[in-house]
């Protein structure tokens, strides 16, 4: 322990340490679950891609404001999601000027493939954990996130 920091400062230090290899492991492990989806997708991407599977149609705007990126880096990424066939975008019925993306067929078929393999590899990591801490574990990263999305 550092001169002059008690246990609780500790903790927060720890917490960063933890934070910081699991972000650098995070970002390595998109870039692998990209090249699953497709050879030329780049990490980056994969998250979106994996939102807007999740979501369903999305208006543009709200992928920026989940990921809390500005609209040329979204609008870059939805472009090279649809030059690779793997969303399409069209306009929302209800304002014409509003885009909305969707996966396609294939980018559905590839990504549920690619979501298939990291739940497997999941469930491997933490298959000798206790259900219990398992639940745990995820309710603790929901309230995080949580705080990390209101902050």
């Amino acid at each position: 322990m550092e001169k002059g920091y008690g246990a609780a400062d500790d903790a927060f230090g720890s917490v960063e340490r933890e934070l910081a290899l699991l972000f650098r492991r995070a970002g390595a492990r998109a870039a692998e679950m990209a090249r699953e989806v497709h050879p030329e997708l780049e990490g980056s991407a994969y998250p979106l891609l994996a939102y807007i599977g999740i979501e369903g149609k999305v208006r543009v705007t709200d992928i920026g404001l989940h990921f809390g990126v500005g609209k040329g880096t979204v609008s870059r990424q939805i472009k090279a999601l649809e030059e690779l066939g793997l969303i399409r975008r069209e306009s929302d019925p209800l304002d014409g000027r509003v885009s909305l993306v969707s996966l396609t067929e294939e980018g559905d078929r590839r990504y549920t493939s690619a979501r298939n393999a990291r739940m497997g590899s999941i469930r491997a990591l933490l298959g000798t954990w206790q259900p219990t801490d398992v639940a745990t574990f995820a309710d603790l990263l929901h309230r995080f996130n949580e705080v990390i999305e209101n902050s």
